[in-house]
């Protein structure tokens, strides 16, 4: 693949074009051109903050960075020189999550949003003329009525008058600076601030077909630039949500929770829509550019790519939808791949014409079956057929897509990365719509839904395989291993108690359930609770014993001991049992009673994933569209790197070396081809394309180039999987303070440690 052309075609052709009829066009064409991507590396490390650098931002011209910290400081940073203008003490008690130039205010108005759950607007012309020491600034306006941390700011362009703002305790406000330039603090007893324009207390879903019930504590938002009446918002559960802000009911007050209001559309992966698990939540939702796509970016998950409108291109499912698509008897018209469009014929690819573009897919497609056959650069044989498939489904022929489609499935089921198997069961139906006797699409979706443990519905594949080629030894050797797991499956179930296994409640379930009811205990009386649809409370007691055989072991350095749990509704005399059926039989008819009445809804799925980062450890990690035009897709990793992509086809363009722990932020310069980095460091690195040669690695200051990308993918992949199957982890048990476990305050670590 490294010797695989750029659709972009080159650039002193650009160049040449822009010489003699200047556009608008080709310089977001030229401003981050393949080549200039593959050429970025660090050009400068700017220090001035004392901890995580949390949030980075650009003026809307690109001469001024702004940059908020651990260290409790926003600083400003001018562009030309890249050296530091101001250093703000905020005045913040907690951690700068978001900070935001406010618009048409010439640069002098900022914003900050922190952990200490406020909001804070700063007149920076108050800094003229004072000592570079001196640079206390009394806020402007001051917004409490948050009362969880302030994760998210949005700004809409052209408007100097108001900022939006998403926190954790599952609301979206909006602050005029007309109106009000303060608020009491929550809960206070004169606090009634009406700004609540998003109450999503009572908002989060577990999956697709359920009704929302618990908090969706709000992890990130954004307006888009091109209509910005639509905004989107993203997380604690899997779903990120599309509103139009002139549909929304007037502004609320906080004081009594509302039910949550429509949203235009959902965006979820169809395979994370029905997994309901706890731990699954969105780090960062964006807008493209052109505002026609969204970005998603999932703690424990990949990146994924979605289209905003229900048009041509975008598909649109039901729960339904989702059983159907391991189904035998439906192929589905939803599960085809959406209609690609064709790049330009004048550049990359197609500048020689269709024959051109069919030969080159035809020896795409055979580097792949070869790589398989070999079992040798399974990534790049991916991102051969991904190639094909991605960008030129429509200029060939079916035969060859149906060969692609298959190669390209099993090449996913040998690689096992996370959800690779749900792309192979996706890759294998459409194979099927084109030769519905394919017999390598039949086997391989076997394999699929073995791998996904649905061993009945992978014996009906093998079947069907089977007497489509019956002399086959593979499918022979197939269908006795799915039934001897479904065998083993049956005997296990066989060895079950009376009345079923009995369920325990994982800690993840004690701690999703107690932050959804927790936060309305912050924000209203026990009356109010009471006339409200608050459920109920949760009080965790814990007891640790350790006996002196037990204590630390040597070997994995991690403390051993028991933890027991005793888990009670607050005025209820009777603990819950942390055990058996009884546990959840008395909300189990409720909850089927809210299925019943409740109407699910449709969500749009991916048409993209990117993959080879690892989003574990923090939960304010950013995935970011690169350039005017957003024709690439980056993201920061638990590693220390950050990878681009190109986004048409997911190939892997660049991965780079920004920190010692952990990069967290990418924002691009609105116009030059300049990109910006933070995260654990307590430094910004820029990066332009200033390196000699092009190559698909960069080192800087915080580490040299990686030596080899597939091995630091695969190591991202385990993480990913390891978080997945340990949700909560014993090491970070061991640091929730009990006073978080007696409040409900259970967060993640956004610096150190998620």
């Amino acid at each position: 693949m490294e010797n695989l052309s750029f659709r972009d075609g080159n650039i002193f052709n650009l160049l040449q074009t822009r010489s003699k009829e200047p556009s608008h066009d080709v310089d977001q064409r030229m401003q981050l051109h393949s080549s200039l991507v593959r050429r970025l590396s660090q050009e400068q490390e700017m220090e001035g903050h004392e901890g995580c650098v949390n949030a980075i931002s650009w003026n809307s011209n690109g001469s001024l960075l702004i940059s908020g910290s651990d260290d409790l400081r926003v600083n400003i940073w001018n562009y030309s020189s890249r050296k530091l203008l101001h250093s703000v003490d905020t005045g913040h008690t907690a951690n700068i999550f978001c900070t935001k130039f406010v618009p048409e205010t010439s640069d002098e108005l900022v914003v900050s949003g922190a952990g200490d759950a406020e909001v804070r607007l700063f007149n920076l012309s108050g800094l003229s003329g004072r000592a570079d020491d001196d640079n206390a600034i009394v806020p402007s306006a001051l917004y409490q009525c948050h009362t969880r941390r302030v994760k998210k700011l949005a700004v809409e362009p052209g408007n100097p008058n108001v900022v939006w703002s998403a926190s954790e305790d599952g609301t979206l406000r909006q602050h005029d600076f007309r109106e009000s330039t303060s608020c009491p603090p929550a809960g206070s007893a004169h606090q009634d601030c009406r700004s609540v324009l998003l109450d999503l207390r009572s908002g989060a879903k577990r999956a697709l077909a359920d009704p929302p019930k618990q908090t969706l504590s709000l992890k990130s938002c954004d307006i888009s630039a091109t209509r910005p009446h639509l905004l989107l918002v993203g997380g604690s559960d899997a779903f990120a949500r599309l509103y139009d802000r002139r549909m929304l009911p007037p502004l609320t007050s906080c004081r009594k929770r509302m039910p949550p209001p429509p949203c235009v559309n959902y965006f979820c992966p169809m395979h994370l829509s029905e997994r309901g698990r706890t731990n699954l939540h969105l780090t960062h939702v964006t807008f493209s550019p052109n505002g026609e796509e969204v970005l998603l970016s999932y703690s424990g998950e990949h990146v994924y790519l979605m289209n905003v409108n229900n048009g041509t291109g975008t598909m649109q499912y039901t729960p339904g939808d989702v059983t159907n698509l391991f189904s035998f008897s439906n192929i589905l018209h939803d599960v085809k791949s959406p209609p690609r469009v064709s790049t330009s014929p004048q550049n990359g690819f197609h500048r020689n014409g269709i024959a051109t573009t069919l030969k080159k897919c035809t020896e795409l497609v055979e580097i792949a079956k070869r790589s398989l056959e070999e079992g040798t650069d399974v990534f790049y044989a991916i991102e051969a057929a991904n190639e094909v498939l991605d960008a030129h489904y429509n200029d060939i022929e079916s035969a060859l897509r149906h060969e692609c489609l298959c190669t390209r499935a099993a090449l996913l089921l040998k690689r096992k990365w996370k959800n690779d198997a749900h792309m192979a069961v996706r890759d294998c139906q459409n194979a099927r719509r084109i030769n519905a006797s394919s017999f390598k699409a039949h086997y391989y979706m076997s394999e699929a839904l073995q791998q996904l443990g649905k061993c009945k519905e992978a014996l009906e594949f093998a079947t069907a395989a089977q007497q489509l080629n019956p002399s086959d030894a593979d499918i022979v050797a197939k269908v006795e291993s799915i039934k001897r797991d479904l065998q083993a499956a049956g005997a296990e179930k066989n060895e079950e108690p009376e009345g079923g296994t009995a369920r325990v409640l994982s800690l993840s379930d004690i701690l999703y359930r107690s932050e959804a009811n927790s936060d309305s205990s912050h924000d209203m009386s026990r009356s109010e609770r009471e006339e409200s649809d608050y459920d109920e409370e949760l009080e965790v007691d814990i007891q640790t014993s350790m006996s002196d055989d037990e204590g630390r072991d040597p070997d994995s350095n991690a403390m051993r001991g028991s933890l027991n749990l005793r888990i009670h509704r607050v005025g209820d005399d009777k603990p819950m049992e942390n055990t058996g059926d009884n546990a959840s039989s008395g909300t189990a008819s409720s909850s089927q009673n809210d299925r019943t009445s409740y109407q699910p809804e449709g969500a749009i799925d991916m048409k993209r994933r990117f993959v080879g980062h690892c989003n574990v450890g923090t939960d304010i990690k950013q995935a970011s569209f690169l350039g005017q035009r957003g024709e690439y897709i980056a993201s920061g990793s638990d590693d220390g790197r950050w990878f681009i992509w190109e986004k048409q086809t997911g190939r892997l363009m660049k991965v780079l070396v920004g920190d010692e722990a952990v990069v967290n932020c990418i924002q691009c310069h609105p116009f030059d081809s300049v990109v910006a980095t933070s995260g654990i460091d307590n430094t910004i690195k820029i990066w332009s394309p200033i390196a000699s040669v092009s190559s698909i690695v960069a080192g800087g200051s915080a580490g040299p180039a990686t030596a080899n990308v597939v091995e630091a993918m695969e190591s991202n992949q385990q993480k990913l999987s390891r978080s997945r199957e340990n949700p909560l982890s014993v090491e970070l048990l061991q640091r929730f303070r009990m006073q978080e476990f007696a409040e409900g305050n259970f967060h993640p670590f956004e610096c150190t440690q998620s």
